[in-house]
């Protein structure tokens, strides 16, 4: 191979090396309450989904003044506008999200809490 790009028949003499013969990071024991990550990230999901994306959305827009409110660079009025109603239906479809998580939890079998990285 030249310096062009282009195969010319020569074999290079070194070998060429696998750069991926090993992990970056080693495996982790098996054993460990997955469930407490899952009732982590499924309640957070819940919260901002439901809490945050859809009720706060909403009932800002409920309680606008009819001249609106300016938060930084947008203006929040009395009308649903389709950022509104995408921001809605984007919470609420991360709230669901979450309540699956929730359910999984629920339904994953009971481990030992360990902390990632600690011996048991």
């Amino acid at each position: 191979m030249r310096g062009n790009g282009y195969y010319d028949g020569i074999v290079p003499s070194t070998p060429v090396t696998d750069l991926q013969e090993t992990p970056a990071v080693p495996s982790e024991d098996p054993g460990g309450d997955d469930r407490i990550g899952l009732f982590i990230a499924g309640g957070v999901l819940i919260v901002l989904g439901w809490g945050l994306a859809l009720s706060l959305n909403l009932a800002l827009h409920a309680t606008a003044p009819s001249g609106g409110w300016t938060v930084g660079p947008s203006l929040i009025t009395t009308h649903l506008g389709t950022y509104a109603w995408a921001t809605a239906a984007f919470g609420a479809v991360t709230g669901f999200v979450g309540v699956v998580l929730l359910l999984v939890a629920r339904g994953a079998p009971r481990g030992p809490f360990v902390l990632p990285g600690a011996e048991y």
